[in-house]
């Protein structure tokens, strides 16, 4: 990538992270309570969620919703830079 700014693959992360330290919470205890709602997920993919370089599903970021005791709109940001995501989002132009 010819620049150095940052694309990231989802906007939950930092929420993630931030709802899981709130708790007191290692990686690999959100894990298992994810395990224990029903999703298969391991700690690397905990730390790849919090550090915006995996895609979320949306299951997946109800299932992190319901783990963490939160509504799911409050894992995302109130505003979003899409240009953060320009490798993986082709916004058009409003008519």
């Amino acid at each position: 990538m010819a620049s150095s700014a940052k694309h990231h693959r989802n906007a939950i992360g930092p929420a993630v992270r931030r709802f899981r330290v709130a708790y007191g919470w290692s990686q690999n205890e959100l894990a298992a309570r994810c395990q224990l709602a029903g999703w298969c997920i391991s700690r690397g993919i905990v730390a790849a969620i919090e550090g915006r370089v995996r895609w979320v599903g949306d299951f997946e970021a109800v299932v992190l919703a319901h783990v963490l005791k939160t509504s799911l709109i409050s894992l995302f940001p109130e505003k979003i830079n899409w240009l953060e995501f320009k490798t993986y989002v082709t916004l058009r132009p409003e008519n």
